[in-house]
């Protein structure tokens, strides 16, 4: 069975497209700082076009890096690091928990409106029904961690410590770069699917250059901006 070509109905090419969504989703920018970089290059859109597209293209490129990658994820030996952050929505405190694992991958984002166990359980039953069970899994000292490890049967692969964390704590920089340039978020579900779509792009981008020679980062860059490229064209 062939499958259906999501550009098919669009008189834009879909390389302008994957651009427009990477620019938006992947750096701090604004949908009219998208509109005029585009502009620079020879493309006529409104900052409305470039809002439409990460809409529509955003979440199906995000599932496609995630099934691409999601098989390598699985391991046992991970080691897990939790945290959640505050974010605000119509001026009330929401709170966003992530899942990083040992090498900075954001494997789960979940929003939730508490930070009880309930909330804890349902972020950790998620992460580990698409990830596997880690190994040992670091949190700050929130009660409602402890709770819901204990009742998955896990509270022996908890850890917690002074500066433990620190993984997970420096993985939400772009997220909050992010999050300033959009002006902050106006609903719950458009935080869910923004956090969503920004961890997998940021995943596929990330090549720890401070960690590796010039010409390797170069090829691990050149290698993630062609599979990009190549993104739901099969």
């Amino acid at each position: 069975m062939t499958k259906r070509d999501p550009f098919k109905y669009f008189k834009t090419s879909p390389e302008i497209i994957r651009l427009a969504v990477m620019l938006y989703v992947r750096f701090p920018l604004s949908l009219r700082n998208v509109e005029d970089l585009l502009h620079e290059r020879g493309v006529d859109i409104s900052h409305e076009t470039v809002r439409y597209w990460w809409h529509r293209f955003g979440p199906m490129f995000a599932a496609e890096i995630r099934k691409r990658r999601i098989e390598d994820m699985k391991s046992s030996r991970w080691r897990w690091h939790l945290d959640k952050v505050f974010v605000k929505i119509n001026g009330e405190r929401h709170y966003l928990w992530r899942a990083v694992d040992h090498e900075g991958e954001v494997l789960e984002s979940f929003v939730t409106k508490t930070r009880d166990r309930r909330a804890a359980l349902k972020f950790l039953k998620k992460a580990m029904r698409k990830h596997g069970q880690p190994e040992v899994i670091v949190t700050d000292r929130l009660r409602s961690y402890g709770a819901a490890l204990k009742e998955l049967g896990a509270e022996a692969r908890q850890e917690t410590g002074r500066w433990f964390n620190n993984r997970a704590e420096n993985s939400h920089l772009p997220f909050r770069r992010r999050e300033r340039a959009m002006l902050r978020f106006r609903r719950m579900r458009s935080l869910q699917k923004f956090a969503s779509v920004h961890a997998s792009v940021s995943n596929h981008f990330n090549q720890d250059r401070s960690l590796s020679s010039r010409p390797h980062f170069k090829a691990n860059r050149a290698a993630a901006l062609a599979e990009w490229r190549g993104l739901c064209t099969e």
